[in-house]
């Protein structure tokens, strides 16, 4: 997949934000205004020390000191949000095994174990379209999927409350294409627990694109319906924008960037912007970094560089991998190139 589109027509986006405290408002031209950006880097603790220093204790397998900082999580978000964190770290399926071998009570090695284990899985698949996975790949897939489903169903057993089993176990659910009914009782059971997760809603949209068996039409109008049912403000408006770039994958080279550009297109994405990023409610909680990217790539693709330029600005350079590896494998590469095309404007 190229890293542009052709080109067509001009943004007709207005700033008409108001925001404060995202650097919006600033103004510079061309290099410049490159120059004087963050430089683009993919760091998932986004520079928090507290997240840095659990990443570092799950690397070293330092369940003493881990432990007791995982339990003295109190939020239940955050403690999806650390547990997926920790998901990402290679060798955690290791001391996990370890540590439940010893303790099998306990129920925090369970659930970081049941999260590495659905990670672990995508791992063994990699990122090929199913008609590329190898046999060896689908057998270590499913065998490792199979281990987090009972593991993470063992987690939500022992803690009801938990949002975190739910959230991952969706995921999981279709990765093992354990079916529709089966999938949305999961989604169902994690916004009970969290209402407005945007990590959930985003895996219920995942489950409901064309190629997880579901369809545009079902697709798009969950996004719309979540982001109109939540408060202005919130992350869920990109929900609306992860459909659309979702959408415009499908589409051959011309058909997609025409799709973009429409206008009926380019009015939803405006709308769920002032609904979410550039409203003056929204709040930079956990993840609004991915949340901002997403829009920054779908301006830009747009050709709506203006507002595209106020999302990079806020962010600093601070790239997430979604969904920049929808356009290279490399997402820092594939940030700056878009950032700096729209730096002028």
């Amino acid at each position: 997949m190229p890293l542009f589109r052709r080109r067509s027509g001009e943004e007709g986006a207005q700033d008409r934000t108001g925001r404060r405290g995202f650097g919006f408002g600033r103004r510079a031209a061309g290099a410049k205004a490159a120059a004087r950006a963050g430089e683009p880097r993919l760091d998932p603790t986004f520079g928090d020390e507290s997240v840095r220093l659990v990443l570092a204790q799950a690397a070293a397998g330092d369940w003493a000191a881990l432990r007791p900082a995982l339990a003295a999580v109190e939020d239940d978000t955050e403690l999806t949000h650390l547990a997926g964190a920790i998901a990402d770290v290679p060798g955690v399926e290791e001391w996990t095994g370890r540590v439940l071998a010893d303790t099998p009570d306990d129920t925090v090695a369970l659930l970081l174990s049941g999260a590495r284990q659905v990670t672990w899985a995508w791992e063994a698949r990699t990122r090929a379209r199913a008609k590329h996975v190898t046999e060896d790949q689908w057998k270590l897939f499913h065998q490792r999927l199979d281990t987090a489903e009972e593991q993470l169903l063992e987690a939500a057993e022992r803690e009801p409350g938990w949002l975190a089993p739910w959230y991952f176990l969706q995921i999981s659910a279709r990765g093992a294409s354990l079916g529709p009914e089966i999938a949305t009782c999961r989604f169902e059971a994690a916004v009970r627990r969290a209402p407005g997760h945007a990590g959930s809603h985003r895996q219920r949209l995942q489950q409901l694109c064309a190629k997880w068996g579901g369809s545009h039409e079902e697709m798009h109008a969950f996004a719309r319906s979540a982001m109109l049912a939540a408060p202005e403000g919130s992350h869920l408006g990109e929900l609306v924008v992860l459909a659309h770039l979702e959408h415009w994958l499908d589409l051959p080279d011309g058909e997609d960037h025409a799709y973009l550009t429409s206008p009926t297109v380019l009015a939803e994405l405006q709308e769920a912007a002032f609904r979410s990023v550039l409203h003056p409610d929204f709040k930079p909680v956990h993840g609004w970094q991915g949340t901002f990217n997403t829009f920054a790539m779908a301006f830009s693709l747009a050709d709506q560089r203006k507002t595209a330029r106020l999302l990079f600005d806020a962010l600093d350079g601070a790239v997430t991998e979604s969904p920049w590896h929808y356009l290279s494998g490399n997402p820092v590469k594939a940030f700056r190139a878009h950032r700096d095309r729209c730096a002028a404007y």
